[in-house]
Protein backbone atom coordinates (compact mmCIF):
# COMPACT_ATOMS: atom_id res chain seq x y z
CA UNK A 1 0.00 0.00 0.00
CA UNK A 2 1.33 3.45 -0.72
CA UNK A 3 0.17 7.06 0.77
CA UNK A 4 1.64 9.39 -1.89
CA UNK A 5 1.23 12.40 0.41
CA UNK A 6 5.23 13.91 1.42
CA UNK A 7 6.77 11.03 -0.63
CA UNK A 8 5.07 8.26 2.34
CA UNK A 9 5.35 4.88 1.36
CA UNK A 10 3.90 1.69 3.98
CA UNK A 11 3.26 -1.74 3.67
CA UNK A 12 2.13 -4.20 6.11
CA UNK A 13 4.47 -7.60 6.70
CA UNK A 14 4.67 -10.74 8.42
CA UNK A 15 7.95 -12.45 9.78
CA UNK A 16 10.69 -14.55 8.24
CA UNK A 17 11.31 -17.66 8.94
CA UNK A 18 8.15 -18.41 11.10
CA UNK A 19 4.48 -18.15 10.82
CA UNK A 20 3.08 -14.78 9.35
CA UNK A 21 1.90 -12.70 12.58
CA UNK A 22 -0.02 -9.09 12.46
CA UNK A 23 2.68 -6.22 12.58
CA UNK A 24 3.05 -4.75 16.24
CA UNK A 25 3.65 -1.36 17.46
CA UNK A 26 7.39 -2.65 17.82
CA UNK A 27 7.15 -3.64 14.20
CA UNK A 28 6.55 -0.10 12.58
CA UNK A 29 9.07 1.89 11.83
CA UNK A 30 9.13 5.87 10.18
CA UNK A 31 11.89 6.19 8.37
CA UNK A 32 13.10 10.37 7.51
CA UNK A 33 15.77 10.53 4.70
CA UNK A 34 17.63 13.30 4.34
CA UNK A 35 17.63 13.32 0.65
CA UNK A 36 14.52 13.91 -1.55
CA UNK A 37 13.38 11.36 -4.08
CA UNK A 38 16.32 11.00 -6.47
CA UNK A 39 17.38 8.27 -8.58
CA UNK A 40 19.97 6.87 -6.44
CA UNK A 41 19.61 7.76 -2.77
CA UNK A 42 16.75 5.29 -1.23
CA UNK A 43 17.10 2.47 -3.53
CA UNK A 44 17.98 0.20 -0.58
CA UNK A 45 14.20 1.05 0.86
CA UNK A 46 12.24 0.67 -2.19
CA UNK A 47 13.75 -2.69 -3.28
CA UNK A 48 12.90 -3.78 0.30
CA UNK A 49 9.39 -2.86 0.01
CA UNK A 50 9.14 -4.52 -3.52
CA UNK A 51 11.03 -7.44 -3.07
CA UNK A 52 9.06 -8.13 -0.12
CA UNK A 53 12.46 -8.53 2.50
CA UNK A 54 10.59 -6.19 5.04
CA UNK A 55 7.98 -8.38 4.54
CA UNK A 56 9.46 -11.11 5.23
CA UNK A 57 10.90 -9.55 8.75
CA UNK A 58 7.73 -8.48 9.90
CA UNK A 59 7.81 -4.51 9.32
CA UNK A 60 5.54 -2.14 8.25
CA UNK A 61 8.55 0.82 6.81
CA UNK A 62 6.92 4.49 6.16
CA UNK A 63 9.54 6.22 4.34
CA UNK A 64 9.28 10.32 4.23
CA UNK A 65 12.12 13.01 3.05
CA UNK A 66 12.94 15.84 5.06
CA UNK A 67 15.21 17.27 2.05
CA UNK A 68 18.48 17.77 3.90
CA UNK A 69 20.88 15.51 6.70
CA UNK A 70 20.30 18.04 9.13
CA UNK A 71 16.71 18.26 9.09
CA UNK A 72 15.61 14.36 9.18
CA UNK A 73 18.41 14.25 12.17
CA UNK A 74 16.72 17.03 14.35
CA UNK A 75 13.13 15.29 13.68
CA UNK A 76 14.74 11.69 14.34
CA UNK A 77 16.24 12.99 17.45
CA UNK A 78 13.09 14.74 18.81
CA UNK A 79 11.26 11.61 18.31
CA UNK A 80 8.95 12.26 15.43
CA UNK A 81 10.58 9.11 13.20
CA UNK A 82 12.45 6.04 14.00
CA UNK A 83 15.35 5.93 11.63
CA UNK A 84 16.91 8.19 9.79
CA UNK A 85 19.16 7.70 6.45
CA UNK A 86 21.84 10.74 6.07
CA UNK A 87 25.36 12.17 6.05
CA UNK A 88 26.87 11.72 9.09
CA UNK A 89 28.49 14.82 9.45
CA UNK A 90 25.03 16.70 11.59
CA UNK A 91 25.35 13.57 13.85
CA UNK A 92 28.79 14.21 15.08
CA UNK A 93 28.75 17.78 14.83
CA UNK A 94 25.24 17.67 16.73
CA UNK A 95 26.82 15.77 19.87
CA UNK A 96 28.22 18.12 22.05
CA UNK A 97 24.99 20.51 21.44
CA UNK A 98 23.18 17.57 22.62
CA UNK A 99 21.61 15.66 19.68
CA UNK A 100 22.15 11.98 20.35
CA UNK A 101 22.13 9.85 17.66
CA UNK A 102 23.64 6.44 17.10
CA UNK A 103 24.49 4.95 13.01
CA UNK A 104 23.98 1.04 12.92
CA UNK A 105 24.11 0.28 9.42
CA UNK A 106 26.66 1.78 6.65
CA UNK A 107 24.75 2.72 3.10
CA UNK A 108 27.88 3.76 1.31
CA UNK A 109 31.39 2.45 2.02
CA UNK A 110 32.80 5.31 0.39
CA UNK A 111 32.79 9.03 1.69
CA UNK A 112 29.47 10.70 -0.26
CA UNK A 113 31.27 14.22 -1.27
CA UNK A 114 34.34 14.84 -3.63
CA UNK A 115 35.32 17.83 -5.56
CA UNK A 116 34.90 17.14 -8.99
CA UNK A 117 35.22 18.65 -12.51
CA UNK A 118 34.35 17.70 -16.14
CA UNK A 119 36.89 15.14 -17.59
CA UNK A 120 37.55 17.51 -19.93
CA UNK A 121 38.45 20.19 -17.99
CA UNK A 122 41.39 22.75 -17.92
CA UNK A 123 42.04 22.74 -14.21
CA UNK A 124 43.99 19.03 -14.04
CA UNK A 125 45.29 20.01 -10.10
CA UNK A 126 44.60 21.36 -7.52
CA UNK A 127 46.40 24.39 -7.84
CA UNK A 128 43.87 25.14 -10.93
CA UNK A 129 41.34 25.67 -8.62
CA UNK A 130 42.29 28.89 -7.64
CA UNK A 131 39.89 32.02 -8.83
CA UNK A 132 37.14 29.04 -9.10
CA UNK A 133 33.40 29.22 -8.72
CA UNK A 134 32.82 25.50 -7.31
CA UNK A 135 29.13 24.16 -7.56
CA UNK A 136 27.02 22.48 -4.54
CA UNK A 137 24.11 20.95 -3.99
CA UNK A 138 22.61 23.03 -1.11
CA UNK A 139 23.71 26.28 1.07
CA UNK A 140 26.78 25.02 3.22
CA UNK A 141 26.90 21.46 2.51
CA UNK A 142 29.38 19.18 4.04
CA UNK A 143 31.04 19.52 0.52
CA UNK A 144 32.53 22.55 1.87
CA UNK A 145 34.39 20.93 4.58
CA UNK A 146 36.25 19.04 3.04
CA UNK A 147 36.92 20.83 -0.29
CA UNK A 148 38.58 23.80 1.51
CA UNK A 149 40.48 21.19 3.32
CA UNK A 150 41.38 19.41 0.30
CA UNK A 151 42.25 22.65 -1.72
CA UNK A 152 44.05 24.04 2.06
CA UNK A 153 46.44 21.14 1.10
CA UNK A 154 47.72 22.54 -2.12
CA UNK A 155 48.29 26.15 -0.58
CA UNK A 156 44.68 27.58 -1.14
CA UNK A 157 42.47 29.19 0.85
CA UNK A 158 38.91 29.26 1.47
CA UNK A 159 38.71 32.66 0.13
CA UNK A 160 40.68 31.22 -3.12
CA UNK A 161 37.33 30.08 -4.47
CA UNK A 162 33.51 30.86 -4.32
CA UNK A 163 30.28 28.34 -3.91
CA UNK A 164 27.40 28.95 -5.62
CA UNK A 165 23.91 26.77 -5.22
CA UNK A 166 23.59 25.09 -8.64
CA UNK A 167 20.95 22.44 -7.54
CA UNK A 168 20.60 18.99 -8.85
CA UNK A 169 19.94 17.01 -12.02
CA UNK A 170 19.06 19.03 -14.94
CA UNK A 171 19.99 22.46 -13.24
CA UNK A 172 23.35 21.12 -12.55
CA UNK A 173 23.98 19.67 -15.34
CA UNK A 174 23.10 22.57 -17.29
CA UNK A 175 25.62 24.55 -15.14
CA UNK A 176 28.53 22.38 -15.68
CA UNK A 177 27.95 22.15 -19.30
CA UNK A 178 27.67 25.59 -19.65
CA UNK A 179 31.01 26.26 -17.86
CA UNK A 180 28.54 28.32 -15.63
CA UNK A 181 30.73 26.36 -12.35
CA UNK A 182 34.39 25.19 -12.73
CA UNK A 183 33.40 22.35 -10.85
CA UNK A 184 30.94 20.65 -8.36
CA UNK A 185 32.00 19.96 -4.71
CA UNK A 186 28.91 17.12 -4.42
CA UNK A 187 27.77 14.19 -3.42
CA UNK A 188 29.31 11.20 -4.97
CA UNK A 189 26.26 9.37 -5.75
CA UNK A 190 24.94 12.45 -7.33
CA UNK A 191 27.49 12.84 -9.86
CA UNK A 192 26.55 8.99 -10.83
CA UNK A 193 23.43 9.68 -11.51
CA UNK A 194 24.86 12.62 -14.39
CA UNK A 195 27.39 10.00 -15.58
CA UNK A 196 24.45 7.43 -16.47
CA UNK A 197 21.78 9.97 -17.83
CA UNK A 198 23.24 12.97 -19.14
CA UNK A 199 27.02 10.93 -20.35
CA UNK A 200 28.87 13.37 -18.21
CA UNK A 201 32.17 12.02 -17.45
CA UNK A 202 34.80 13.73 -14.32
CA UNK A 203 37.95 14.07 -13.33
CA UNK A 204 37.74 13.36 -9.34
CA UNK A 205 39.78 15.29 -6.77
CA UNK A 206 39.02 13.18 -3.75
CA UNK A 207 39.93 14.50 -0.27
CA UNK A 208 42.71 11.58 0.62
CA UNK A 209 42.07 11.62 4.11
CA UNK A 210 38.55 10.85 3.45
CA UNK A 211 38.03 8.98 0.49
CA UNK A 212 37.42 5.37 1.88
CA UNK A 213 35.49 6.05 4.67
CA UNK A 214 32.09 5.69 4.35
CA UNK A 215 29.58 8.19 6.23
CA UNK A 216 26.54 7.53 5.37
CA UNK A 217 24.21 5.65 7.15
CA UNK A 218 21.13 4.66 9.24
CA UNK A 219 20.64 6.37 12.49
CA UNK A 220 18.30 6.01 15.25
CA UNK A 221 18.41 7.35 19.03
CA UNK A 222 19.77 5.63 22.05
CA UNK A 223 16.26 5.20 23.18
CA UNK A 224 14.83 3.24 20.07
CA UNK A 225 17.61 1.30 20.14
CA UNK A 226 16.60 0.40 23.07
CA UNK A 227 12.91 0.24 22.50
CA UNK A 228 12.86 -0.81 19.11
CA UNK A 229 16.27 -3.41 18.75
CA UNK A 230 14.22 -6.44 17.62
CA UNK A 231 12.64 -4.14 15.19
CA UNK A 232 16.21 -2.75 14.08
CA UNK A 233 18.14 -5.50 13.83
CA UNK A 234 15.31 -7.17 11.21
CA UNK A 235 15.42 -3.24 9.18
CA UNK A 236 19.49 -4.23 8.87
CA UNK A 237 18.73 -7.36 7.46
CA UNK A 238 16.24 -6.39 4.89
CA UNK A 239 18.87 -3.71 3.95
CA UNK A 240 21.91 -6.16 3.38
CA UNK A 241 19.20 -8.09 1.84
CA UNK A 242 18.59 -5.51 -0.60
CA UNK A 243 22.21 -4.74 -1.05
CA UNK A 244 22.72 -8.27 -2.64
CA UNK A 245 19.91 -8.44 -4.37
CA UNK A 246 21.10 -4.69 -6.27
CA UNK A 247 24.42 -6.03 -6.54
CA UNK A 248 23.17 -9.85 -8.85
CA UNK A 249 20.12 -8.28 -9.94
CA UNK A 250 20.06 -4.61 -11.04
CA UNK A 251 17.88 -4.59 -13.65
CA UNK A 252 14.75 -5.93 -11.23
CA UNK A 253 16.03 -3.62 -8.49
CA UNK A 254 16.17 -0.67 -10.92
CA UNK A 255 12.16 -1.28 -11.76
CA UNK A 256 11.47 -1.39 -7.96
CA UNK A 257 12.97 1.47 -7.38
CA UNK A 258 10.98 2.98 -10.56
CA UNK A 259 8.35 1.83 -9.16
CA UNK A 260 8.62 3.15 -5.58
CA UNK A 261 9.55 6.25 -6.44
CA UNK A 262 6.87 7.30 -8.46
CA UNK A 263 8.33 7.39 -12.02
CA UNK A 264 6.44 6.01 -15.02
CA UNK A 265 7.68 2.82 -15.69
CA UNK A 266 8.80 2.54 -18.61
CA UNK A 267 11.67 0.34 -20.71
CA UNK A 268 13.92 3.93 -20.69
CA UNK A 269 13.33 4.50 -17.26
CA UNK A 270 14.52 1.20 -16.28
CA UNK A 271 17.03 0.65 -18.59
CA UNK A 272 18.49 4.37 -17.53
CA UNK A 273 18.25 3.35 -13.67
CA UNK A 274 19.72 -0.11 -14.07
CA UNK A 275 22.91 1.59 -15.87
CA UNK A 276 22.95 3.45 -13.03
CA UNK A 277 22.68 0.86 -10.13
CA UNK A 278 25.26 -1.01 -12.30
CA UNK A 279 27.72 1.80 -12.58
CA UNK A 280 27.63 2.40 -8.83
CA UNK A 281 28.36 -0.70 -7.18
CA UNK A 282 30.90 1.12 -5.65
CA UNK A 283 28.87 3.06 -3.44
CA UNK A 284 26.50 0.52 -2.16
CA UNK A 285 26.69 -1.93 0.36
CA UNK A 286 26.66 -5.29 -1.21
CA UNK A 287 30.01 -4.72 -3.84
CA UNK A 288 30.88 -8.51 -1.69
CA UNK A 289 28.02 -9.83 -2.12
CA UNK A 290 28.70 -12.95 0.34
CA UNK A 291 30.26 -10.76 2.92
CA UNK A 292 29.10 -11.13 6.34
CA UNK A 293 30.01 -7.72 7.18
CA UNK A 294 27.11 -5.74 4.89
CA UNK A 295 25.96 -2.68 6.34
CA UNK A 296 29.38 -2.31 9.01
CA UNK A 297 29.98 1.29 9.55
CA UNK A 298 33.93 0.94 10.54
CA UNK A 299 34.87 2.24 13.94
CA UNK A 300 38.30 3.20 12.51
CA UNK A 301 37.07 4.80 9.96
CA UNK A 302 34.85 7.05 11.60
CA UNK A 303 37.45 7.74 14.60
CA UNK A 304 39.55 9.37 11.78
CA UNK A 305 36.58 11.41 10.68
CA UNK A 306 35.46 12.60 13.98
CA UNK A 307 39.37 13.39 14.35
CA UNK A 308 39.19 14.78 11.11
CA UNK A 309 36.24 17.24 12.03
CA UNK A 310 38.31 18.42 15.28
CA UNK A 311 41.22 19.24 13.89
CA UNK A 312 39.85 21.44 11.52
CA UNK A 313 37.16 23.24 14.19
CA UNK A 314 33.71 21.54 13.15
CA UNK A 315 33.88 20.44 16.89
CA UNK A 316 35.17 21.24 20.15
CA UNK A 317 36.20 18.39 21.29
CA UNK A 318 36.78 14.68 19.22
CA UNK A 319 33.72 13.28 19.26
CA UNK A 320 33.93 9.45 20.59
CA UNK A 321 32.77 6.97 18.13
CA UNK A 322 30.89 4.51 20.26
CA UNK A 323 28.33 7.54 21.02
CA UNK A 324 27.79 8.15 17.70
CA UNK A 325 27.83 4.58 15.97
CA UNK A 326 27.23 0.82 16.77
CA UNK A 327 27.83 -2.24 14.93
CA UNK A 328 25.43 -4.21 17.30
CA UNK A 329 23.07 -5.46 14.48
CA UNK A 330 25.78 -6.13 11.89
CA UNK A 331 26.00 -10.03 12.85
CA UNK A 332 22.14 -10.50 12.94
CA UNK A 333 21.82 -8.51 9.52
CA UNK A 334 24.07 -10.92 7.89
CA UNK A 335 23.00 -14.05 9.74
CA UNK A 336 21.44 -15.83 6.70
CA UNK A 337 22.91 -17.97 3.77
CA UNK A 338 23.97 -15.41 1.41
CA UNK A 339 24.55 -17.91 -1.38
CA UNK A 340 21.16 -19.04 -1.25
CA UNK A 341 19.79 -15.17 -1.19
CA UNK A 342 22.73 -15.10 -4.34
CA UNK A 343 20.79 -17.53 -6.67
CA UNK A 344 17.45 -16.51 -5.13
CA UNK A 345 17.75 -12.96 -5.99
CA UNK A 346 19.07 -14.06 -9.42
CA UNK A 347 16.01 -16.00 -10.34
CA UNK A 348 13.59 -12.93 -9.52
CA UNK A 349 12.14 -11.57 -12.34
Amino acid sequence: MRIPSFALAAIALAALCCAPRPAAADDTLTLIAGAQQTAFFEVLEYVAEDAGFFKEQGLTVNVQFAGNPGNAAQLVASGKGDICSLALEPVIQGYEKGLRLTAFFSRDPQYEWVLATLADSPIKTLADFKGATLGEYSPGSPAELSTNATLEGAGLKKSDVTYEVIGGGAQAIAALNNHKVAGVAFPNPELAIYKSVAGLKFRYFWNPILKDIGDVGFAATPATIAAKGDALKRFSRAMAESAILIRENPQLAARYFVHGAGVKETPEAIAAETNLLTLSQDQLPGIDPNSKKIGLMGTRGLGVLTSWLNDNGLTSKVVPVSAISTDAFIAYANDFDHKALIARVKAMR
